[in-house]
Order: C-alpha cells, then structure tokens, then sequence
C-alpha cells in the first residue's frame, strides 16, 4: 500500500483550481531560468516525442492533472525521439529550478546517466511508460507490457487458427519493446499452426511502413499482424494494406486480424469501421497523474512500497530497488470500444 494515500485523497479533494504552470519564457536551446520557479518546488516533464498521438494526448493531460493535484510544473521538454537529447533536456531542467522531474525514458540503458545527474542533486525522479534497467528512481509508472504482449497474443491466437502472423516491434533498446516482443515470442509457442515474422520498426512509422510493405510483397499470405504502438505505427499499417488491396474488414473471409497497443481515438475509429480487430488502452491520463503524484510525494521524503494501491493497481519491486506501479490496461474490441470510461473517449 502506498504510504501516502490519505495525502493523495485530499490533494485531489483540493484540486479544483489551476495550478501554477511555470513559465519558461528564456527558454532557448534549454537554457534559461524561469523566475517563478525559484520561490517553489517545480517538477520537470520529459516527452519523449510528440510524433505520436498516445504522447500528445499524455502531453495534454499534464496540465490537467498538475492543476488537479496542485504541481508547479515547468513548461515540458520534447525529446524527440534522441536518447542524447533527453539527457541534455533532464540537465536543463534541473537548472531551470526543478525539484524533481517526470521522465519517459527513450531508452532504458542510456537515461542511466540522467537518473545519476538528478540524484547527485537529490532530486527526485519517476519514470513514466518506460523502466530504466538501472539508475534511483523514486517510482516507475507504467502498465505492464509483459501483460500487452500476451494478451495480444492470445487474441491473434483466438482469431487466427493457422498460418502467418507479423509482429511489428518497438525500439528493443526499451524495456517496453523488449517485454512486449518477448512475451508475445513465448505465448505464441502456445499456437504451433502460426508461424511469427518479426519487423524491427523502433518506434518509426517509416520503418514500420517499409518493412510491412517488403514483408507483404513477400508473404501476401499473412492472417494476422500485432503492432507494439497504434500510435505511431496504426496509420502506415492501414496506410500499406490498402495500397496492396489487403484492407478487407472484419467479418471478411480475406480480413487480416490486426490488433494493437495504445487506445488512443484513432485505433477506437479504426476499429469501429472494422479496419482492425483490438487495441489494448495505456493509461495516458493515468500515466500523468500518477507520475506528477508520485513525484509531488517524493518531493515530500514519501517512500513507497510493494503492495495493492487505492487506485486500481499493484506496486511491484521489479528489479532490486526499482518499484513499478502498474496500471491497468484493458483490451479494447469492437464490444466495448465506446465505453465512456475509457480515457480515448473522453472529451
């Protein structure tokens, strides 16, 4: 149980108001000091790109939720997809005055030296979506992608009873690529009548394309494809099946079962014209509440531990000293895609 939970209760009791964001108006080339910042206790988001709708709608709740749990935040940086320029986006920060920082790691390995900067400052981190492997990190906020792997395979197994399916991959550089690539190559050994063909995208929609279009040129006999992200991959998927006259809906003998990861509104409108099959729904909204909370806490000196939460979830000690809270992430299907309580949905 989280040690703090009454505290959480009551700052979302209180937070009606807006909340202080943080002006960085000297922001250039990450240098700068916004004065606001000196005389409270800001916190510091790092974006790890903004190409993808799943991160622009997280982008999006990040004021929400600051202004519900009453965080200063400084205005957030956009890494852009570079592991480099996120270490250097995490210094800027921490000179611009923050007191702890929300970061959603590129790459698993390499935020290690950003983790060491804001610890020999004591500042605190949470890691959102993506854990680091190693490095202090006062949370981890993520749903569990060992779980997005299987389940998808185990939907690709119910609706495909033989032949070729596609997985196409995420950055395997990130723990989220890795677990969801690994768990997906094991629970298919559950299914010997589907054959896997793998596309290595990292998370780029240009490579997703170019590779589905050379793997389809030579498999045009594929049943079923499994994207690792929905919301840099679902557009140039939907984008080469039709191009190769393989878009049939559901409920078409030709329909290539196409399930995803992200629930973001674009993978619900897709699967409501019957273009693909499922999705599971990542917590965007979650993952921003939860990151500015348990930042907002350590700030505090609150530690945590492993147990259940009040919110739905368990935290996990995953790797010695590294907590992960995670989320819950329902599998989205053409039955309930229009449930009002899914955060794609919401207006």
């Amino acid at each position: 149980m989280v040690q703090s939970k009454r505290g959480f209760k009551r700052g979302l009791r209180a937070g009606h108001g807006f909340a202080r964001l943080v002006a960085v108006a000297a922001l250039v080339s990450g240098l700068g000091v916004a004065s606001q910042a000196q005389a409270s206790q800001p916190v510091g988001v790092v974006l790890p790109m903004l190409t993808s709708p799943f991160w622009q709608a997280y982008n999006k709740y990040i004021p929400e939720m600051a202004a519900k749990l009453k965080v200063d935040i400084l205005a957030p940086l956009n890494s852009d997809q570079d592991p480099v320029k996120q270490i250097t986006d995490v210094s800027n920060l921490i000179n611009l005055g923050a007191k702890g920082l929300v970061v959603a790691p590129l790459d698993s390995a390499a935020v290690r030296r950003a983790l060491d900067n804001a610890a020999a400052k004591n500042i605190p981190v949470v890691a959102v979506d993506v854990a680091p492997t190693s490095g202090k990190v006062a949370m981890v906020v993520r749903a569990d992608n060992v779980a997005y792997g299987t389940k998808s395979c185990q939907y690709l197994g119910e609706h495909v009873k033989t032949g070729k399916v596609v997985q196409i991959m995420g950055d395997l550089a990130s723990v989220n690529g890795r677990d969801r690539a690994e768990a997906f190559r094991t629970c298919m050994k559950q299914y010997p009548n589907l054959q896997v063909l793998e596309i290595a995208a990292g998370w780029k929609a240009d490579a997703a394309a170019a590779g589905l279009d050379s793997l389809l040129s030579a498999n045009p006999d594929v049943k079923g494809i499994y994207m690792h992200a929905g919301g840099v991959y679902l557009s140039p998927t939907l984008q080469t099946l039709r191009r190769k006259g393989l878009l049939y809906p559901v409920g078409d003998p030709k329909h290539i079962v196409v399930v995803s990861n992200d629930g973001i509104p674009q993978e619900y409108d897709a699967i409501r014209k019957g273009e693909i099959d499922a999705t599971i729904s990542q917590p965007a909204d979650l993952y921003a509440m939860y990151g500015l909370y348990y930042a907002r806490e350590a700030m505090k000196g609150t530690t945590f531990k492993p147990g259940p939460t009040d919110h739905g979830s368990t935290i996990v000690e995953v790797a010695p000293g590294i907590l992960e809270d995670q989320l819950p992430a329902p599998v989205v299907t053409r039955e309930n895609v229009d449930n009002p309580r899914l955060w794609a949905n919401q207006k």
